[in-house]
């Protein structure tokens, strides 16, 4: 079964938005047997959108578009589709008294734009957009099906999850069932996970098994997946490389499932050893506290964060000794460590860590170069630092130094000795 994906909008192209519907629903589609022939992103004009659709149903089983739904002059996706079966936009009052009622309950002005949200081509099966305004449409032409959705990404994926889903299933019953796995690692590299950890993977490939190695901020997903006639029959073909996998490479991977993150596991390892934590922060400026917060039930063991980026900061609020900072500067293992404890010691929490770099672009030295980050950890029966030195990204180097701490307090927590990016451990 053959998918195009057709993205519609100038602000795609221009970059003014990034394109995450098209990625989301390429892994969608897959998962749902289909083979995603061509992604393609296009303006917002009528003849391109008009040719771009007839050439995708032409050539694919499934058709699906984002965007140009909206109220606004340049939405004129459903104009053109519209145009292309011939036929000719109706009101739905259902769709009508959707958006009436969202606009009565935000207290805003209802007007003949908003009311022109409820125009559906005549024949289209309507989804039903609980989400917003634009609801989605469903049609078919010579055996080739057209789902038109809205580009907002929550909206796209409520419908793809709980109206799209439903028709596939019906329409399209697959006589391939897919397994896919997503186990996830952090603080190694992926040359290093792929070479040196895991090693040759050619005899697996060899029996239809696909493996993938995904790099991302916060570490490297290792994608395994494969097909068979039946559920059961995946999942035993894909048995070996998996078992392979955790072999060489189990005391890395923290965790399964395309959304897990690192966070999440080091909040459980927390939780089960009924352990508290508070961090200090300097160069990363929250982002290790947002990403422990990102975990429903976080309160349970995280009480608390300090952003010190000044150095009075660091000084009143942590008690980090004014003669360390004047001696080793604010970037260095003695201030880490006595942010650590510092943060601990005031929030009553059992293990403290910290983070104190130069994030860049600017403001590196000869001896403090951009990217040179010291991370402090005060634990119950331990403390030291580590010092890393990443890039001269200023995002990427908060990230990675988000990724360091969680990872290295998962390995610690886990009695592991192993440190992220084989990175030595300064002692205290």
């Amino acid at each position: 079964m053959k998918a195009h994906i057709l993205t519609i909008g100038n602000e795609l192209l221009i970059g003014d938005t990034l394109n995450t519907n098209a990625s989301w629903m390429g892994r969608f589609l897959t998962e749902h047997g289909f083979w995603v022939e061509e992604v393609r992103t296009i303006t917002d004009q009528y003849d391109s959108i008009m040719q771009s659709i007839q050439y995708a149903l032409e050539h694919a089983d499934l058709v699906v578009t984002t965007g140009g739904l909206g109220p606004t002059h340049d939405d004129i996706t459903k104009k053109a589709v519209t145009d292309l079966f011939q036929t000719d936009l109706v009101l739905d009052k259902r769709v009508l008294n959707h958006v009436k009622n969202i606009f009565r309950v935000r207290g805003l002005s209802f007007s003949s734009s908003n009311r022109d949200q409820a125009l559906v081509p005549k024949g289209c099966e309507v989804l039903f957009n609980k989400m917003g305004t634009a609801p989605g449409m469903w049609l078919e032409r010579d055996g080739s099906f057209l789902a038109v959705l809205p580009g907002v990404p929550h909206e796209m994926k409520y419908l793809m999850d709980y109206e799209v889903a439903d028709k596939i299933s019906v329409l399209f019953p697959s006589q391939t069932f897919r397994a896919v796995r997503y186990l996830k690692t952090a603080g190694v590299a992926e040359s290093t996970l792929s070479d040196e950890v895991i090693g040759d993977l050619s005899g697996y490939l060899n029996s239809g098994t696909a493996i993938a190695f995904l790099p991302g901020p916060s570490g490297v997903t290792v994608r395994v997946s494969t097909s068979g006639d039946s559920e059961a029959e995946a999942e035993e073909r894909m048995k070996p490389a998996l078992d392979f996998i955790y072999k060489q490479a189990g005391s890395l991977i923290f965790g399964e499932g395309r959304d897990v993150h690192i966070s999440e596991i080091v909040g459980k390892i927390l939780k089960k050893n009924k352990l508290t934590l508070a961090v200090a922060e300097s160069c990363t400026g929250g982002m290790i506290s947002d990403t422990i917060t990102n975990i429903p039930g976080s309160s349970d063991y995280f009480l608390g964060g300090v952003v010190a980026y000044a150095n009075r900061i660091k000084v009143d609020v942590l008690k980090v000794e004014q003669d360390v900072l004047d001696q080793y500067g604010a970037v260095s293992r003695e201030a880490a460590l006595q942010m650590a404890r510092g943060v601990a010691l005031r929030f009553g929490a059992e293990i403290g860590v910290s983070a104190t770099g130069i994030a860049g672009p600017a403001g590196g030295t000869e001896e403090k170069p951009v990217g040179l980050v010291w991370m402090g950890f005060y634990l119950p029966d331990r403390i030291f630092a580590l010092r890393a030195r990443f890039t001269h990204d200023r995002l990427k180097n908060k990230q990675r130094t988000v990724t360091v701490v969680l990872e290295t307090l998962r390995r610690q927590l886990s009695g592991l000795d192993s440190f992220p990016y084989d990175l030595k451990p300064i002692f205290s």
